[in-house]
């Protein structure tokens, strides 16, 4: 498995988030440790950014894009009405031998997509497959919202899944609670609402949980870990997994959202490999909009 990030060229800082929602600095960074995060340009879209962080993943690989056999691209900002975002990657990648399909699961998409590309190598459906995070957040949310504006950011990253001598994608458990899924929605515009208070709840109870199984599922410990990396969504969320989990000083726990913002779909591959020099069984947690989590093992190329 390889890792390639695409980060948006322009970095946007609380200042200017800030100023449209009568807040401060501070307040951005104590109620979730962002410092900035990256808007992407009319020129920087889903696919391009898609394509972008894909071609960087197949390159580190070795891998040519004609012997892709599936793209799958994990977005929630695509608003598109017909064509997905997944067969343009694909062609803008040169697979043009490749079954391509979006996966909506929100923020958990990445982990879902993971699973589901393991699952297609590992039952002979397919031989490489291409699994893409990719967000224009700044598509679906209302600048002057205090709830959400300040919390996301774009971007895209992909990793390369295919036939290997050892077991380094672990089992996934992942599970959906539609009951609550008002606490995160869309409202009649098209543009995401979120309850704060009541998703930060959720979070911190879902995530521990949800990575207590993984780890049982992948016969290990905490202290089997050499990283720990959860979707990024708020620091103060990895932070309570993180203790719950009991992580030693050993485990590099990614904190990628203090640059880079909540890039949903995309945050999870964008900060594995934004690790410096870290690898080893890594523990992913991805959660969100549903309201759906998975989380599983997989060994840091």
């Amino acid at each position: 498995m390889s890792v390639a990030s695409y980060r948006p060229r322009t970095e946007v800082g609380n200042e200017t988030v800030a100023a449209l929602i009568d807040s401060s600095d501070e307040w951005i960074r104590r109620r979730c440790g962002i410092e900035s995060r990256r808007h992407a340009a009319p020129d920087e879209s889903l696919v391009m950014m898609g394509a972008a962080a894909a071609s960087k993943a197949l390159a580190s690989a070795g891998i040519d894009p004609l012997d892709v056999s599936a793209v799958l691209v994990a977005t929630m900002s695509h608003r598109g009405r017909a064509t997905t975002v997944a067969p343009l990657v694909a062609d803008a990648l040169g697979a043009t031998a490749a079954a391509a399909m979006d996966l909506g699961a929100a923020c958990a998409g990445f982990p879902y997509a993971l699973a589901t590309a393991d699952a297609l190598v590992r039952s002979g459906a397919a031989g490489y497959v291409v699994v893409v995070g990719a967000e224009r957040m700044t598509d679906i949310i209302d600048d002057h919202d205090r709830g959400t504006a300040f919390l996301f950011g774009d971007g895209a990253g992909a990793v390369v899944v295919g036939p290997a001598q050892t077991c380094e994608i672990g089992p996934v458990v992942w599970g959906a609670d539609g009951s609550h899924s008002e606490v995160l929605r869309y409202d009649e515009t098209g543009i995401l609402r979120m309850a704060g208070p009541e998703v930060f709840r959720w979070a911190t109870s879902v995530v521990p949980d949800v990575a207590k199984r993984a780890l049982d599922a992948a016969g290990m410990s905490a202290s089997d870990l050499a990283a720990f990396i959860p979707h990024q969504a708020n620091l103060r969320i990895t932070s309570v997994a993180a203790k719950a989990l009991e992580l030693g000083p050993h485990v590099q726990v990614a904190t990628d959202i203090v640059t880079n913002g909540n890039t949903g779909a995309a945050s999870i591959p964008q900060a594995m490999a934004a690790l410096p020099d870290t690898s080893g069984p890594a523990l992913l947690v991805g959660f969100g909009a549903g309201l759906s989590y998975a989380a599983q093992v997989v060994t840091l190329p």
